[in-house]
């Protein structure tokens, strides 16, 4: 009977045996993870969960008597330590399993700040896992000091939980705004106003060049300009890389991750990859995506192409970010805009529409829904939108839809 073996027991690797089963797969399957934890979703993590508004059962994606329920095999708190593709094989330590068909879903890895300046020392943590979460939580305390190290939309949900629990934030950005990577000045600046107005101090242009510790625990950051600030935990986002060690290691091809064509297929026939740690084919270039819609898509694409549906995946991308009592989503991808688009709503109810050129591809929309909606559908159906619609609020954007 034919074995299927998953490697990486997130959001993805859930999503791709669930779907395989639901398709009628009857061989085995087994769902191999790192973490001891049950599959779980990590959004909440930095949000919901550090604030103690969600219990860990909560954040499990499906109990765990569905994986009994339905045959598949879990191997939990177990690291994969090679591949042999030529056997068909992959080893846990000792344990070697056999595998007719193989997906990679190993996700990402948080970048670490260097030891060489302070980055082991106690206190300074990471927002990826669970236990990283767990290890942040008891010092995410009134009256604390925090430093936030990086402004991309980890770092700004990190600062915006700690000032809700009323830690003393300073966040530092190295690029000359934050949001520089993924967003326009204009959504810059609306949440760099959102969270001066929630008491974080944000530093932009400013890195941090060390930190100090006391007695192995982190107690100062001195930053680029020589300011010393005493700290009691420091929060670091800034980024994170494609989890491709095991892909590289048993020489597969690789291109910012593990590179597939557009069925999900590497450069092994019978080895495939979803989510985080792919790339993939996309409107003639190649991009990969960490989100959590991407990775149940392209997961459940994945799924039908190892049954045989040989089926291109077409990322239709979406994220958001929760930050205060305000909600943002984006739909599509920003790159290579030339002009942005504002259409002003009440209160803190704004979305910022981009175009290269004429053409739309993608929208920031902060607490309004229904310009989000509407231009998602917009961007996934290949159409644009006209300007001067968009930036009068008190024009209907429905009708764009049908134009």
């Amino acid at each position: 009977m034919s074995h299927i073996v998953v490697i990486g027991a997130g959001q993805a690797g859930a999503s791709l045996v669930a779907k395989l089963r639901k398709d009628g797969f009857e061989g085995e399957i087994t769902l191999i993870g790192a973490e001891e934890a049950l599959p779980y979703q990590r959004p909440p993590l930095s949000k919901a969960y550090l604030l103690g508004e969600m219990e860990v059962e909560r954040l499990f994606l499906r109990p765990e008597s569905f994986y009994a329920e339905n045959n598949i095999t879990l191997k939990l708190g177990q690291r994969v330590t090679a591949i042999d593709p030529a056997a068909k094989t992959v080893s846990l330590g000792d344990e070697v399993i056999s595998y007719d068909q193989l997906a990679l879903t190993t996700g990402s890895d948080p970048r670490r700040l260097p030891a060489a300046i302070g980055g082991d020392l106690d206190g300074v943590f990471v927002v990826r896992g669970l236990t990283d979460v767990d290890a942040m939580a008891p010092h995410v305390v009134e009256g604390k000091r925090a430093l936030i190290v990086g402004g991309g939309y980890i770092g700004l949900e990190a600062a915006a939980v700690c000032a809700k629990r009323g830690v003393q934030v300073t966040l530092v950005e190295m690029a000359d705004r934050i949001l520089q990577r993924v967003a326009a000045p204009e959504t810059s600046d609306f949440f760099r106003n959102l969270h001066t107005s929630h008491g974080v101090d944000i530093r932009e242009g400013v890195g941090l060049e060390r930190l100090e510790g006391e007695n192995g625990q982190v107690a100062r950051a001195v930053l680029s300009g020589g300011e010393v600030l005493d700290v009691d935990f420091v929060v670091v986002g800034v980024g994170i890389t494609p989890s491709s060690q095991l892909a590289e290691m048993a020489g597969l091809e690789l291109d910012n991750g593990i590179k597939t064509d557009a069925k999900g297929r590497t450069s092994d026939a019978s080895i495939w990859a979803a989510g985080d740690c792919a790339s993939f084919p996309f409107q003639g270039s190649r991009i990969r995506l960490e989100s959590v819609p991407n990775a149940i898509d392209q997961a459940e694409v994945v799924a039908q192409n190892m049954l045989g549906a040989d089926k291109d995946y077409v990322a239709q991308p979406w994220f958001w970010s929760d930050q205060y009592d305000v909600k943002l989503q984006i739909a599509g991808l920003n790159t290579g805009y030339d002009n942005v688009v504002t259409r002003q709503g009440d209160g803190r109810q704004v979305s910022f529409w981009y175009y290269a050129g004429d053409r739309l591809v993608a929208v920031d929309a902060m607490n309004d829904p229904r310009a989000y909606m509407v231009a998602k559908r917009l961007i996934d159906m290949g159409k644009t939108a006209d300007k001067t619609v968009v930036s009068d609020p008190s024009a209907d954007l429905k009708p764009l839809l049908k134009a």
